[in-house]
């Protein structure tokens, strides 16, 4: 029977004898199998095998030995030599490029400590100057209140005399120079400060730009001195690392597993005199609108703190969280910026503006037809969504945008008419912040707890659509009436509220976490839905 290979026992180096016939010599090179071989090989293991003496073999192998002792003294080892010597060097640059980066951070640091320390001085300065103007002024106040009461206790006093012992003509005169018209009481300068409660991202893009190689992401995107604006290089495709996008996956996770079996509260509710489609709450239990030409910021039930008129309809307005300032968008297609009372122009479209979002990284995310389009506060683009022709676009008709204070994704009211390439299917596009789409949300309601799965028969018609802070989506449908809550992956959590028979036209979030939503367009109801959340 013949023995398996695996079970012959290989050669030995040094060993002189044959591994099949023990004792034999291993005098012959077997040229077929590459190997030494015995006498007896020749009519066995090795038979009708090419071979030849293992003497006439020795000459070439002394021959190849040569060549490597050669090759190896003259190149080999001098090239490791070199290698090693090398090593040194590259441990010295290492050490050199880690230092200057160290260095350099702590530099910018300190700068930025510096800049925070000044910031901060200039701050306490104006606040000083504040306090001491209104100081003078509650001081001249007191003053005058102090001198009227003393002239007012004598009018008393000859009043009463004349009404004793006056006489008619005294009393007349007496009555025509009766003042009792209190000073009036001074305006005093008005100031407020609120917290970033979230300066992790600010303070990186002013710490500077981190790229991991091979990786392209950064932890803060570089800013152009020329406007602020985030560079548009293609290696700053990604504003967040994959840490932060963990975290905030995270805190939506959390979010989401404490909102699902919450009750909705009704704050306040209350009826507009204007006819409300786009609302922006902000500090204060304040909130801007838009009427016709006129920018209105009120509060509950509807009282006007501020009331600004343009001379163009405006079309839509977002306030930004990165400069705390109310942008405007008008029929004109002019963007413009509300500073210390005035609207600013800042730039403007030649296509027909239909919607704007403000966005944390201090660019101006505008709608228009067939496309979504992303500039800089000075009106450079920055970043677009427009096709080709031959292709449809991925966003037809915008309505409404907003953007993700964690993930920086950007969700699109899409009313998807058909004259601009679509179906004629309103749904909602959320894509990520390099404009790539992430998935589209068509109304289907299947919640992520216990209530599994509810049929809808109406067409989904979405209306508005926000973000909290925890990443989730709120979006209005008009056609049930409903305010739906999203998680950031695009599964119904559940619904807020019901307007009965009114459609919610418009919802902002405030920075306390309360939801301001109008219904029918003059119904105005404060929400609070996560009032349970960490």
């Amino acid at each position: 029977m013949a023995v398996p290979i695996s079970q012959i026992p290989s050669r030995r180096k040094g060993q002189k004898t044959c591994r099949h016939h023990k004792g034999r010599q291993l005098v012959l090179f077997c040229e077929q199998c590459q190997e030494l071989a015995c006498l007896r090989c020749l009519s066995s293991t090795h038979r009708s095998h090419t071979m030849c003496e293992l003497c006439e073999i020795t000459p070439q192998k002394k021959q190849d030995i040569t060549n490597f002792v050669g090759k190896t003294e003259k190149n080999e080892l001098v090239q490791l030599q070199t290698y090693i010597a090398s090593t040194d060097t590259l441990l010295q640059e290492n050490d050199s490029v880690f230092e200057k980066l160290s260095h350099d951070l702590k530099t910018q640091t300190e700068k930025l400590k510096q800049e925070l320390d000044t910031l901060t001085a200039e701050t306490l300065s104006l606040y000083q100057k504040m306090k001491d103007d209104n100081t003078k002024l509650i001081q001249k106040y007191k003053q005058d209140l102090e001198t009227f009461y003393r002239h007012l206790r004598l009018q008393l006093y000859d009043c009463k005399e004349i009404l004793q012992q006056g006489t008619p003509i005294e009393i007349y005169d007496t009555e025509c120079e009766i003042n009792s018209y209190l000073p009036v009481q001074p305006s005093l300068g008005a100031i407020s400060f609120t917290p970033n409660t979230n300066p992790r991202h600010y303070l990186e893009l002013a710490l500077g730009k981190l790229i991991l190689p091979g990786h392209g992401q950064h932890m803060g995107q570089h800013m152009s001195e020329e406007d602020g604006s985030a560079s548009s290089s293609s290696d700053q495709k990604q504003s967040r690392t994959q840490i932060q996008k963990g975290e905030a996956e995270d805190t939506m996770k959390e979010a989401e597993v404490n909102l699902q079996s919450l009750d909705t509260k009704m704050l306040a509710s209350w009826d507009s005199p204007w006819f409300i489609t786009n609302l922006c709450p902000i500090s204060g239990g304040l909130a801007w609108t838009k009427f016709n030409t006129s920018l209105i910021l009120f509060g509950k039930k509807c009282k006007v703190s501020e009331e600004i008129e343009h001379k163009v309809y405006i079309r839509y307005i977002s306030f930004s969280p990165a400069t705390q300032r109310l942008w405007v968008c008008d029929n004109s297609n002019n963007i413009l910026e509300l500073v210390s009372g005035s609207l600013v122009h800042r730039f403007g479209t030649r296509t027909s503006i239909q919607c704007i979002c403000a966005s944390l990284n201090n660019h101006i995310i505008v709608g228009m037809s067939k496309s979504i389009s992303k500039y800089t506060t000075g009106g450079k683009m920055a970043l677009t969504t427009m096709a080709a022709t031959t292709e449809k676009p991925l966003v037809c008709s915008p309505y409404r945008i907003a953007e993700c204070p964690l993930t920086n994704n950007v969700a699109v009211i899409d009313c998807n008419y058909k004259k601009e390439g679509g179906d004629g299917n309103q749904h909602v596009v959320v894509m990520d912040t390099n404009f790539r789409q992430l998935f589209v949300f068509k109304g289907d309601i299947r919640t992520t707890h216990k209530q599994g799965k509810e049929k809808e028969n109406r067409a989904f018609e979405p209306t508005c659509v926000v973000y909290d802070s925890k990443g989730n989506i709120i979006i209005g449908d008009a056609s049930s009436h409903k305010i739906l809550l999203l998680n950031g992956r695009g599964n119904v959590i559940r619904t807020i509220h019901t307007g009965k028979d009114r459609a919610c036209q418009a919802v902002g979030i405030g920075s306390d976490s309360i939801l301001w939503t109008v219904f029918g367009g003059y119904n105005v109801q404060l929400l609070q839905y996560n009032n349970k959340t960490k």
